[in-house]
């Protein structure tokens, strides 16, 4: 584990927690959460949940590994949103996103 990356779910649990006024510790598991499922969409196939804006839950399959995530055309020139977590949907062959707050069960 590194400085940097403690650093960014710290920085991430506040953010959630200024957004929502949760207890801080649900807010600081939300962000471990969220790190460990980027973690492990780096290196594999991840199942998870996240509910979606009218309150269901969608089950998505996502990766980010470079083998087998398409290469992206154009500028990258872009400003990150830091709310939005996009991975590629292996089901949709499709790039997808969601509220990181959101995010609700990861197997």
């Amino acid at each position: 584990m590194k400085t940097e990356d403690l650093k960014n779910i710290m920085s991430m649990a506040w953010r959630f927690w200024r957004t929502t006024r949760q207890a801080f510790g649900e807010c600081l598991k939300l962000a471990w959460r969220n790190f460990n499922l980027k973690r492990r969409m780096a290196s594999e196939v991840v199942r998870f949940y996240f509910r979606k804006i009218d309150g269901s839950l969608r089950e998505a399959w996502g990766t980010l590994r470079s083998d087998i995530v398409p290469a992206i055309s154009g500028d990258n020139s872009r400003r990150k949103n830091e709310t939005v977590q996009a991975y590629f949907d292996t089901e949709k062959n499709e790039w997808r996103c969601f509220k990181m707050l959101n995010l609700a069960v990861i197997y």
